[in-house]
């Protein structure tokens, strides 16, 4: 149980005591400074610990926000701090430096008669480097009147806001796309509410998500009519419970590591199981249709890896300001073209929105030609106001930002070889592109299993290595993660459509899967601020060039041998699979795993 210090007798009258106990703080009542460092002693080190000054007037979600989120070390509102055990020393430190004598004086503590004790502890840990989060209260109230006055004018102010429906509201992201915002947050917020009144967590609730998603997946799976139509059904089901799981997070702070990684992985895992639910209901009816599921999972991915790979570049950068930038800006103010804006790069809840309905009505060929139209013009719409951007800003970025760069381009020991024996390539990014097109171009146009792709193999090896030599903090190297993820990807899936082997397709999609869940979960630890996966995971799985180049050799040596290149890329998908999770797994349960931040619509 958490512990909350009231620095003082209750005011007479006050909730502050139950309000307290009601988001589970055993409270104690310290006399002085003195006794409060006392009583923060006397409360167990792994412990949260609450200091509240007990004039507190304000709104129990106040409260609630300033206390018990749990992704802050320390966190304050107007009256109340709080400090997980990771800061319990500096708020020791903060204490005892308020409780000190008087210079000159026999007694009596630094901290003058009717001062904020929290209020001067919260600024004593940001001058001891204690980063101390200070939630947007908005209209909720949260003081210390100093007078009786006061005290009535705050508790009118109290009365006046119902903090229930501000917890309603503050619920929703701030920043959902126009489907989300408009046909499901209305509704799912209730369902957050309802769950979280009957004990349910974020966690089941995510898992809830994936098994109505995977039921959809296996309705799709039975190639009938009314197996479709179920599965569209479900799948919107599936959504409502995705936006209520960050809902209910939100209402009740129950933030985790375990749901980070949870929410942030089986978005993916729930939309590829439906991709490959359509595809064998597809086969049933006789339209081989894994060729284009793999091709939307390649473009999702890709599209996804530009996101990622922009914005780490630019997070921190210096002087990040362009003309495009200013632009985007000023239309923001116009309220209709943000949600044109959000509407038209096909984010998670259009596409699932588009994917349900199709599904019901249409064909999964259908499906999968309407997503990769789409999902190819909003990555177009993006990628090209990202390069605008960046070749008209005046950005310097910074050694973090190329070191997650570098992280996200998943270089390999045979990229890490050719690095090293690389001097400083100064076009790296014509380069890498050249390398891209010769290789998917090769691929593409040789017969299946032709030494030449072999080779344009190995010069991608080559040219991968040596763009990664150097630091990449030009304008555009943002651009470099996703030419790889495309090689990679696109290479596999060549390889196995050319190759006209029964059940190479399925193979390379989950071959596909393995590796996407790989960068995925690469993207994520580097978003939570404990950089990318060791190292020895990255050799294990060969890295994004090793990869590209053993597919092709596997092609090249198995193609007159029928069904082994199938067995090749299942075993190949099997064992990335097995490694991978369990490194996924050991981390993100374990205690030094971040919470992810989640206040942003996936795309």
């Amino acid at each position: 149980m958490s512990t909350a210090i009231l620095t003082g007798p209750p005011v007479p009258g006050s909730s502050l005591d139950g309000d307290l106990r009601s988001l589970g703080f055993d409270v104690k009542v310290a006399s002085d400074p003195r006794d409060a460092g006392a009583l923060l002693a006397a409360v167990p080190a792994d412990e949260r610990v609450a200091v509240v000054d007990p004039r507190f007037v304000g709104h129990l979600h106040a409260l609630r926000l300033g206390l018990t989120d749990p992704r802050f070390p320390a966190s304050a509102v107007p009256g109340a701090l709080t400090a997980q055990s990771e800061v319990r020393p500096a708020l020791a430190r903060a204490l005892t430096d308020v409780s000190a004598p008087v210079p000159g004086a026999d007694h009596g503590p630094v901290v003058a008669e009717g001062e904020v004790l929290p209020d001067t502890l919260a600024a004593a840990l940001d001058a001891d480097g204690v980063a101390v989060h200070r939630p947007e209260l908005g209209s909720l109230v949260a003081a210390v009147p100093a007078d009786a006055e006061s005290r009535h004018t705050a508790r009118g102010a109290v009365a006046d806001v119902d903090d229930e429906a501000v917890r309603l509201r503050s619920a929703v992201k701030a920043h959902d796309g126009f489907f989300t915002t408009f046909f499901i947050s209305p509704y799912s917020r209730y369902i957050a509410r309802w769950c979280a009144r009957r004990g349910l967590t974020p966690n089941q609730v995510t898992t809830a998500s994936l098994l109505t998603a995977l039921i959809a997946a296996g309705c799709a799976a039975t190639g009938e009519r009314g197996g479709y139509i179920a599965a569209g059904v479900l799948l919107l089901v599936s959504f409502v419970l995705d936006c209520t799981d960050g809902q209910l997070a939100r209402y009740s702070l129950q933030y985790s590591t375990m749901g980070a990684w949870l929410d942030a992985t089986f978005d993916r895992a729930k939309e590829y199981a439906f991709y490959a639910g359509l595809a064998l209901g597809a086969a049933r009816n006789g339209d081989d249709v894994w060729a284009l599921a793999l091709g939307a999972m390649v473009l999702m991915t890709c599209r996804h890896v530009v996101d990622f790979s922009f914005n780490e570049a630019n997070h921190d950068a210096t002087a990040n300001t362009s003309p495009t930038a200013a632009l985007s800006n000023r239309l923001d103010s116009v309220g209709w073209t943000v949600w044109v804006r959000r509407m038209i790069i096909l984010p998670i809840g259009e596409r699932w929105a588009m994917i349900a309905v199709l599904t019901a009505v249409t064909t999964p060929r259908i499906v999968f030609w309407a997503l990769i139209i789409g999902c190819a013009f909003g990555a177009c719409y993006t990628t090209a106001g990202r390069v605008l951007r960046s070749l008209t800003r005046k950005a310097k970025r910074t050694d973090r930002a190329a070191q997650a760069l570098a992280d996200l381009a998943d270089s390999g020991p045979l990229a890490e070889l050719v690095a090293r024996a690389t001097k400083r390539q100064p076009f790296r990014l014509a380069f890498a592109v050249i390398g891209v097109a010769f290789l998917l171009a090769t691929a593409l146009i040789e017969p299946f299993g032709s030494k030449i792709v072999v080779f344009a193999a190995v010069l991608y090896v080559v040219i991968s290595g040596s763009v990664v030599a150097e630091p990449l903090k030009g304008a555009l190297d943002w651009l470099l993660p996703p030419l790889f993820r495309a090689a990679e990807y696109g290479t596999i899936l060549i390889l196995a459509a050319r190759s006209e082997v029964n059940g190479a397709l399925p193979a390379a999609y989950g071959l596909v899967a393995a590796v996407a869940y790989h960068h995925y979960d690469t993207v994520y630890r580097i978003r939570g601020g404990t950089g990318a996966p060791p190292a020895w995971l990255v050799r294990t799985i060969g890295g994004h060039e090793g990869r590209t180049l053993l597919v092709t050799v596997l092609a090249a040596l198995l193609a007159s041998r029928g069904n082994d290149f199938t067995l090749a890329l299942t075993a190949l998908a099997v064992t990335v699979a097995l490694v991978v999770l369990v490194e996924s797994i050991r981390f993100w349960v374990s205690s030094g795993a971040p919470a992810v931040h989640d206040e942003g619509e996936t795309a």
